[in-house]
């Protein structure tokens, strides 16, 4: 979600070991795909289930200011896949020239060095481990990222609500993995704006109905969609329902009351997404696990320290699951806290991570 008070600092300068550039070239698609034994014992997994989504606010900036804090946090969680919205580097292609959003841009100095600083922090441990897509957009704005443990291959992976590994979703926003028993849908919806009048609505609209149409379409194997999905569907879910209900930029109010309020927070916005739940028979793993509102540690935006969005949260980044994948929820919880942002490594988002129990021999998503 954006900031609104306090812009994206510079790019800083740091010193990076010099390795490969290209993660790809270490990676054998046969190894260890059979396979692999969990950190806890001798339980085998056949298919990922610990996941963390993470909206980073610049990948980049977390590789250069953040990333000692954020490798130690996914070495002691251990997931088998990781998904990261808001990437923020560009895609490959010259100026002018069509873009490869799957392939990070490369073709200057400048370019060349940020690429061989952000592949050398993903083939550094942990990161190493895991093969790595990109969905990214022409210039340096949103595009997601899917880090899958090198034994987990997918079977399918697609960048476009329309399923298609070819075409990309506009500014890199989705990626789609699908596995032998479930589907991970990794968004980054985009946000809804303040005015009609900017297209900022309409284009919200449009993405929600879109995403009504591909959860139904998907009903037909278990899936689990996460990433910022840019909504805080109940009152539970702000910090501060009135503040955020209140919220207006320059005094405009919309024409319609219910785009009236803080983006993610209209009750258009919120009914659409309840709407996407009920016909996906889908549940937010997080809520059906934590029925009570947390003040501390139950919101992953914060706002910024200073200004009146200090102390001011939001719910907006989530695993949402199929109503079948409910009874294997182990645990959903959020890892940043606090007005200082204590474990948000940076970025306005804390990481959340699901864990699921492994599927029955007998389940019906076997």
């Amino acid at each position: 979600m954006k900031r609104f008070f306090k812009p994206i600092e510079k790019d800083g300068s740091a010193k990076k070991p010099t390795l490969s550039t290209n993660q790809e070239d270490n990676e054998k698609k046969g190894a260890s795909e059979s396979e692999e034994t969990s950190n806890s014992g001798n339980t085998m997994k056949k298919e990922p289930l610990k996941f963390i989504t993470w909206n980073a606010n610049s990948l980049l900036l977390r590789v250069k200011n953040n990333w000692p804090g954020f490798s130690k946090f996914v070495s002691d969680i251990d997931p088998d896949v990781i998904v990261i919205q808001e990437v923020r580097m560009p895609a490959a292609g010259a100026k002018g020239a069509p873009k490869n959003s799957g392939e990070i841009k490369d073709d200057t100095n400048s370019s060349r060095e940020e690429r061989k600083i952000l592949m050398s922090a993903l083939s550094s441990s942990p990161f190493g481990n895991y093969r790595v897509w990109w969905s990214l957009a022409d210039s340096k704005y949103a595009g997601t990222a899917l880090l899958v443990k090198k034994c987990f291959q997918p079977v399918k992976v697609s960048f476009s609500l329309d399923q298609t590994a070819s075409k990309h979703e506009p500014d890199g926003r989705v990626i789609l993995a699908e596995f032998k028993t479930f589907r991970l849908l990794n968004t980054y919806a985009p946000n809804n704006g303040w005015k009609e009048e900017e297209k900022s609505f309409q284009r919200r609209r449009k993405w929600d109905k879109r995403m009504l149409e591909v959860v139904v379409q998907l009903s037909d194997k278990p899936l689990i969609w996460c990433g910022d999905l840019n909504v805080s569907h109940e009152e539970i879910d702000v910090s501060h329902p009135e503040f955020f209900s209140a919220a207006k930029v320059n005094g405009y109010v919309p024409p319609n009351k219910e785009d009236c309020g803080q983006p993610g927070f209209t009750l258009s916005e919120r009914k659409r997404f309840g709407a996407i739940l009920k016909e996906g028979k889908l549940i937010d793993a997080y809520r059906f696990l934590h029925k009570e509102r947390d003040m501390e540690r139950g919101f992953s935006w914060s706002g910024n320290p200073i200004g009146k969005y200090r102390g001011k949260r939001m719910r907006i980044d989530y695993f949402i699951v199929s109503e079948k994948l409910k009874d294997r929820i182990i645990q959903c919880e959020m890892h940043g806290h606090g007005i200082e942002l204590e474990g948000f490594y940076g970025s306005d988002h804390c990481p959340v991570s699901l864990e699921l129990s492994p599927a029955s021999p007998d389940s019906s998503e076997s």
